[in-house]
């Protein structure tokens, strides 16, 4: 069963304290979670108040499904994190089943 975890680095540059970075990171998990049946967490120590880095992670029985899924995870996170006054400087997807999902779906696409 395919297994696969995001990881959104994102950067909060209005946060000017502790509490500011909370409440960014805490709408868009919360956000995140209710619009896709996904887990979300957050992956680091809450030493740079305009830093953070969330984990995603999605389980399924297709490799498909969970490929678009999680580009669709993605975007969502883009808009929402825009909408917070957050930005995602980097994402990383981790799973061999989806990657390969992908990269069918993309020759598929150009044939």
């Amino acid at each position: 069963m395919p297994i696969a975890t995001l990881t959104l680095e994102l950067a909060i540059e209005h946060a000017q304290s502790l509490k500011d970075r909370r409440q960014v990171v805490r709408s868009l998990k919360d956000k995140l979670r209710h619009g896709f049946n996904i887990s979300v967490a957050e992956l680091d120590e809450a030493v740079v108040w305009n830093r953070a880095t969330l984990g995603i992670a999605a389980i399924s029985g297709s490799p498909a499904y969970l490929a678009g899924q999680l580009r669709e995870v993605e975007e969502a996170a883009r808009r929402l994190a825009a909408g917070l006054g957050a930005e995602i400087v980097d994402s990383f997807l981790e799973s061999d089943v989806v990657l390969d999902a992908l990269d069918a779906e993309t020759d598929t696409q150009t044939e």
